[in-house]
This record gives structure tokens, C-alpha cells and sequence, in this order.
């Protein structure tokens, strides 16, 4: 390869103490090889330390001059010529540096370059150097392409050939056999780099498979295998159950009038909400099923054979084992918002499903009658007793009258008024008479028969004024008089009184308490009859093996969970 100068460059040099050498001019002929020029030019040695690529790349001064490029001495100032050679490796290290190479690129061409034995002044001249002797500075080689021959034909620096006798590119050769023959182990730096890399991914990699692996194991022994077992008894072992369902309500009997917040809540369902709530609870409790057992035999039903061993119930089961098996057959829901009790009863029989719905029915039926009917029976019970309390009392008032009446006058006030009446009529003659008596005596010669009639009246009106006032104060004064007794019987008078008033409450209010009873009466309607199903509704077999696939998941997300925080802790 050679290249032609455009123009003559002139570079001035300075000598090892400074002053400048004498330029020369260039005698060489323009169209020398590259490859002369190359071997004309100084040599850098190999523990030439080697510039950052990043950095301005500036040639660096040989540790001794050529002879043949000292300038003369004795000038004061000269100049030295460059040499065509030299103007074209700076050219061709301008072209590189034009291409645009990448930093990796010039470190790797920079080590190519220390293998083969070459002292590059920069990144770009090592590319230079490597390509003038037919390397590619990019292309990964093998460790058997870095040996090379120890001899030193055609040495290209270092003992490298740079090209083969016939004038070919450098190229691996065969080498004679010299003690150990096996090829070099080490590695470049990148190369190492990308294998600890490539174990390090597949130690990774291997990690991941066999964690894998094991949480696969896991999810098979504690999640899939349990889902496994239930799918297979719900859907291969399980009896199929029957399910019958009912609804009822507890209505209050219609009540005329009413007053207050009970008025306002007759007629809802919140004026037996605790009837309903009571309701339910008997028929979810021991006692309901002791009773359906007396009936129709409730555990004897759930002990048959053909029913599968988790839902049989043993043949010497206690009551809290039978009891246990009625909560679970036997659902009772309420609705406060509509008032509805809803039942379902299920069994391994249709028939004997509908048996058990109604039976329950009418237990519950029968206790909101002795809800009601007890409730009425006290309340019936207090107003008849205070009904006949208060006639007895006016029986003894009225008894008690008759008494003082019987004892004295029939009407001690009008005897007594009597007398009153007659004692101010005698007063009223007595004056007339002391009036016409006194009329006489003012006459001149008076009348001396009138005057001694008039004088005998008086006389015999004082007697009888005075007889009277003894009457009345006989009757007034004493415990036997006339006003002791009137005062008596006016008392019984009152007490009677009294007694036929608490005697007319105690009538009205038994009437009103035998409304209020009639009004408290329940009345269990059922809305809903229970009907003899024709397919089993239990077990639902697909949602039960989904519900159990859900449960045991949670259970080995919670387990998991926290083994992995009690692990974190115990290693923190």
C-alpha cells in the first residue's frame, strides 16, 4: 500500500538538550511502500506504556534516537523534514480515526497488537500497524492463532513474521513439537469476563429450575393432592342429599285503633320480630330435634348404611352428636326487613324430607300459639282479679249502708230538717203574737180577754219553741243522735260511691284487656309449603372442589408467608 504525499510537511524536531534540530529534506522517493517506510521508521519498544483511547493520541518520543535522524550540531536553530513515510501513517491514522471506532474496539486492537509483538504509539496507530501486517484487529481469535513461531524468519518485530516466504498475510502455523505442546490457557480479560458471566446466568438459571421444581412439589403434596381427594369423594363417594325448602311468617291479628309507637308498628313485621326471632331459635335448638327424633327418628334416618361414612351418623351416637348432624341439615334463616323465616331441611330421601319440614312447621306453630296464649292468660288473669276485688269492696260499702239505715231513721237530714222547718215556724207566731199583744197594750183602755189570750199563746208558743229546741239538740249532740247517724250514713254513702267507681274501671278495663289480648294473637301462615324435590341438590360437587382448592391455597399462602418471615428474621 502506498500513498503519495499531497504536500511536503515540514515538522521541527528538537534535539535531547533542547534545541532544535536541522529539518532535512526529504531525499526518499514518494512512491516507497508502506512497508519500507514501516521498517525505516523508529521502532517503539513493547513496555512502551500505552495512552487511554479516549485520550488525544500524540506520538511519542523514543527512548533513543536513531543515529541516522541526528541533526547536525552547531546550528543555532534548524529544522527537520518529514519523512513521506511518516506523513502517510498520519494520514491512514487520520482515516481511522474517521471511522468512527468504538473504545472497546480500540482496546482490543491495542492487545491484539502486544500479542503479535508490535509497539503502537496509540489505539489507532496499533489498528494501523495491525492492518498493514494483514490482521484483523476485531475478529476473535482462538488461543492456537496467538502462537507463534520463536524463530525469527521474516520478523516483523518481536520475533513475529509478519509475512509468510511466498509474501502472503500472517497466518497460523504448524510448529515444531518443544516440550509441552499443549495450548495456553489463559484467557483475555473480556473472554473470562463473558464465561464467569455465562456460569453465573446458568447457576441462575439452574437455581430457578430446581426452586421450581420444588415449589411444584410442594403445590402437589399440600394444594392438588388435597383438591384431588375432595373433587373425588364429592363427585365418586359422597350420598346424594335432598333438600326441601319452606317459608313462613308470624302475623299479628288485626287491631282496631291503637295509639302511640305501637300503633304505629302494628301490622309490620317489627310487631313480631321477637316472636320470629324466638320462633327460630326453638326450632335450631336440642329440644326441636329430641322431638323430631320422638316422632319420626331423625338419627335413625341419618344412621342407614347406604349413606357415605362422613355424613352417616354412628348407631350408638350421643344426642350432642345427633344434634350436631340436625344444625347441619337443618338451616333456618330470618329476614328482619320482610319478616320471613326461611327453612331447608335436607336428607338423604325426598320423602323423608318433606316428613321433617313439616313436622318443624307445626312445632314452630304450636309454640307461637303457647307464646301468645300465655300472654293473654296473664293478662286476662290480672284484670278479672281486679274486677272482683272491686265488687267486693262495693258489696261491703253498700252492706254497710243498709246497716246504718237500719239502726236509725230511714232519713235522719229530713227528720232533722223537720224539726228545723217546725221550730221556725213557731218562732213566727210567737212574733205575731208578741206583735198584737204589744198593739193591745198601747191602746188606752186595751182589751183585757185578747190581751190574756194573746199572753197564753205566748206562753204556750215558748213552751213548744223551747220543746223543739230540745229535739234538736238531742238529735245534733251524742253518739246516738241524729247527726252522728246522718254523718255515718252519709260516709257509707261515699264509700258506695267510691266502690262503684273502682268497680267501673275494673269492668272497663277487662274489656279493654280482653281487646288487647284479641289483639295480641299470632298467627303462623306459611307462605312457602314444602314440596317433594325430584333431583338431590347436595353435594355440589364442582363449586365444593373449587372451595377446597381456594382453602387449601390460603392455607399454604399463609404457611408460606410465614415460614418466610420467621426465616428473614432468624437470618437478619
Amino acid at each position: 500500500m502506498t500513498t503519495k504525499p499531497k504536500a511536503r510537511k515540514f515538522r521541527i524536531r528538537r534535539n535531547g538538550q533542547g534545541a532544535p534540530a536541522a529539518a532535512a529534506p526529504d531525499t526518499q522517493a514518494p512512491s516507497q511502500s508502506a512497508e519500507t517506510a514501516q521498517a525505516n521508521a523508529p521502532q517503539r519498544p513493547a513496555s512502551v506504556t500505552p495512552r487511554h483511547p479516549q485520550a488525544p493520541q500524540q506520538p511519542q518520543r523514543p527512548t533513543e534516537r536513531p543515529q541516522t535522524a541526528q541533526a547536525p550540531q552547531g546550528a543555532e536553530a534548524q529544522g527537520q523534514v518529514s519523512s513521506p513515510a511518516q506523513v502517510s501513517a498520519e494520514q491512514q491514522i487520520d482515516e481511522i480515526r474517521r471511522e468512527g471506532l468504538t473504545g472497546r474496539q480500540l482496546r482490543m486492537a491495542r492487545r491484539v497488537a502486544q500479542k503479535h509483538g508490535l509497539a503502537p504509539t496509540s489505539d489507532f496507530d496499533a489498528v494501523r500497524l495491525l492492518r498493514a501486517q494483514g490482521v484483523d484487529p476485531f475478529q476473535r481469535s482462538t488461543m492456537l492463532e496467538l502462537v507463534v513461531p520463536q524463530n525469527g524468519n521474516g520478523d516483523g518485530g518481536a520475533g513475529v513474521p509478519a509475512t509468510t516466504p511466498d509474501g502472503h498475510a500472517n497466518l497460523p502455523q504448524t510448529v515444531q513439537a518443544r516440550g509441552n505442546t499443549l495450548p495456553s490457557t489463559e484467557m483475555a480479560p473480556a473472554d473470562r469476563r463473558a464465561q464467569e458471566v455465562m456460569e453465573i446466568q446458568r447457576d441462575i438459571a439452574r437455581r430457578r429450575r430446581r426452586k421450581m421444581l420444588l415449589l411444584l412439589t410442594r403445590l402437589a403434596a399440600f394444594v392438588f393432592l388435597p383438591t384431588f381427594l375432595a373433587g373425588w369423594y364429592f363427585f365418586n363417594i359422597a350420598t346424594p342429599m335432598y333438600s326441601t325448602k319452606s317459608e313462613f311468617l308470624i302475623l299479628q291479628a288485626d287491631s282496631q285503633g291503637g295509639s302511640g309507637l305501637g300503633g304505629l308498628l302494628s301490622g309490620t313485621q317489627f310487631a313480631t320480630n321477637q316472636d320470629s326471632i324466638a320462633v327460630q331459635s326453638y326450632l335450631q335448638s336440642q329440644d326441636a330435634m329430641q322431638r323430631l327424633e320422638r316422632d319420626i327418628g331423625f338419627a335413625s334416618h341419618f344412621s342407614q348404611d347406604h349413606i357415605d361414612p362422613i355424613q352417616r351418623l354412628d348407631n350408638d351416637a350421643s344426642s350432642d352428636d345427633a344434634y350436631g348432624v340436625f344444625k347441619k341439615n337443618v338451616k333456618i334463616g330470618y329476614d328482619p326487613t320482610e319478616g320471613v323465616i326461611r327453612m331447608e331441611v335436607i336428607a338423604a330421601d325426598p320423602k323423608t324430607s318433606v316428613q321433617f319440614s313439616e313436622h318443624l312447621i307445626a312445632y314452630a306453630e304450636e309454640r307461637v300459639d303457647q307464646l301468645s296464649r300465655r300472654k293473654r292468660e296473664d293478662q286476662m288473669r290480672e284484670a278479672s282479679k281486679n274486677l272482683e276485688q272491686a265488687k267486693a269492696e262495693r258489696r261491703a260499702a253498700q252492706q254497710k249502708l243498709v246497716e246504718l239505715q237500719e239502726g236509725t231513721l230511714l232519713d235522719p237530714e229530713g227528720e232533722i230538717a223537720n224539726i228545723r222547718s217546725l221550730i221556725g215556724s213557731v218562732e213566727m207566731q210567737l212574733q205575731e203574737k208578741e206583735l198584737a199583744l204589744a198593739t193591745q197594750m198601747n191602746n188606752v183602755r186595751p182589751n183585757q180577754a185578747r190581751v190574756d189570750a194573746l199572753r197564753t199563746e205566748i206562753r204556750l208558743l215558748k213552751q213548744d219553741l223551747d220543746k223543739q229546741n230540745a229535739r234538736l239538740n238531742e238529735a245534733s249532740t251524742g253518739d246516738s243522735s241524729l247527726a252522728a247517724k246522718t254523718a255515718r250514713i252519709q260516709m257509707a254513702k261515699a264509700d258506695l260511691a267510691t266502690a262503684d267507681l273502682f268497680l267501673q274501671s275494673a269492668l272497663q278495663n277487662e274489656k279493654q284487656t280482653e281487646l288487647e289480648a284479641s289483639r295480641q294473637v299470632r298467627y303462623l301462615t306459611t307462605s312457602v309449603k314444602p314440596v317433594e324435590p325430584d333431583d338431590p341438590a347436595y353435594p355440589r360437587a364442582f363449586e365444593n372442589t373449587i372451595l377446597a382448592l381456594l382453602i387449601f391455597s390460603g392455607i399454604y399462602l399463609m404457611v408460606s408467608l410465614t415460614a418466610s418471615i420467621l426465616r428473614e428474621q432468624v437470618s437478619s
